[in-house]
């Protein structure tokens, strides 16, 4: 196989065609400022009102209540500083998250705790799944809100949002998640999920990097990070990328009306590629088998290192990572698997593959004959696999 195969879609996507027509027309003919009184401003500002209510309309919320912003992080730090704010007026100043989160969430946590906050993080267990029984377990009287993403960007284990929001409702908790990577994939309903704030970004549903949204509730305050106009009724400042607003509802609104056919796609691809690979020896599938997102597959492979195998696959065409790209210059093994309870050494030995609709059979096939041939090279040359196969030390998996 010559070209390339991109199988780590849970880092970015490829824009889709509609997602590229949509934004052009507001690259070259209509650039005007949306905050300009003129006619110019004013088509812009159309446009950019017509996208708010399209992505509204997909996640069951309100167009007042939907804020654009730059990606997935920045909507992240916005909803949980304000909700850190409104909890702090209140005398309330514990908060509730589970240790795997995405960074941006983690490392406000990490800031909020430094400046007096306190934060309980749930245990996700092996399965890669908390409960809303453990929320309600770890709730407070000074409980400021509760955090847990919808769906984990490494192993993509899909959380019980809809229970845990229920909870947060009948203890009157503001619930927070980070559906960066489940928005475009699987169906968000904010009401019917019990969700009081929620991120989202483009470029992981086929629209272009750079721009993303935070819902809020009507009636929630928001705490401005960006200070300057008035723009996203005074929430924040900063002239609207309208191209790639508008160009993210079309995405949005692509994604969900394919969504269907989509799944059971990507399922199939899903199933085939856990099944071929778990084949190999001294392996294993992270997070849960089936309430997983239907384009992730995480596995461990004893006795290797998940860098070398990236750049071998590399070579070999192939495009997959070990965790988030976020954290891709990192040393340390994925804080996620961690939390699933890996060790170490099979934390760092660990192929994060995920597939979009544009993956073919013939390239999970392709996948499935080479992956084994690398995984064999670098062990041969592995003195922590000779350990396991001496003897010296006992095998995890």
């Amino acid at each position: 196989m010559n070209k390339v195969i991109y199988a780590d879609n849970a880092a970015t996507t490829a824009m889709s065609d509609k997602a590229i027509g949509a934004m052009l027309p507001y690259l070259k003919e209509v650039y005007g400022n949306p905050s300009s009184l003129y006619s110019a401003g004013q088509v812009a500002k159309e446009a950019l009102e017509e996208a708010r209510a399209k992505i509204a309309k997909y996640l069951n919320a309100e167009p007042r209540e939907i804020y654009f912003t730059s990606g997935g992080s920045e909507a992240d730090n916005q909803a949980l500083r304000s909700l850190a704010l409104n909890g702090e007026r209140k005398g309330k100043k514990h908060i509730i998250s589970t240790a795997f989160e995405h960074h941006a969430v983690l490392h406000v946590l990490k800031k909020l705790e430094k400046e007096g906050f306190e934060v309980t993080y749930l245990d996700v267990h092996e399965n890669g799944l908390v409960t809303a029984e453990q929320v309600e377990k770890a709730i407070r009287p000074d409980t400021a809100f509760v955090t847990v993403m919808y769906a984990n960007n490494e192993v993509g284990t899909i959380q019980p949002v809809r229970e845990i929001g229920e909870v947060c409702k009948r203890f009157n908790v503001p619930f927070h998640t980070d559906a960066v990577q489940a928005v475009g994939h699987i169906p968000v309903d904010v009401k019917a999920d019990n969700i009081d704030l929620l991120s989202l970004s483009a470029h992981k549903f086929h629209g272009p990097k750079g721009v993303g949204a935070l819902y809020c509730r009507r009636g929630i305050p928001l705490v401005t990070l960006i200070e300057g106009g008035a723009q996203e009724s005074g929430r924040r400042a900063g002239t609207e990328n309208v191209g790639g607003i508008v160009s993210m509802s079309v995405a949005l609104g692509e994604a969900c009306e394919n969504m269907s056919a989509n799944t059971e796609k990507l399922i199939k691809l899903r199933d085939k590629l856990i099944d071929g690979l778990t084949k190999i020896p001294h392996s294993k599938l992270n997070g849960d088998r089936n309430a997983r997102l239907p384009s992730n597959v995480n596995i461990s492979f004893e006795g290797v290192e998940g860098e070398s195998l990236i750049l071998d696959l590399n070579q070999r065409g192939i495009c997959v990572s070990s965790g988030s790209a976020c954290t891709t210059a990192s040393l340390e093994p994925s804080h996620v698997l961690l939390a699933l309870g890996l060790p170490h050494e099979v934390a760092h030995g660990s192929l994060r593959l995920s597939l979009s609709e544009y993956n073919t059979e013939e390239e999970i096939d392709y996948i499935l004959g080479e992956v084994p041939k690398v995984i064999e090279i670098w062990r041969e040359r592995s003195p922590f696999w000779e350990d396991l196969t001496t003897g010296k030390r006992k095998h995890f998996i």
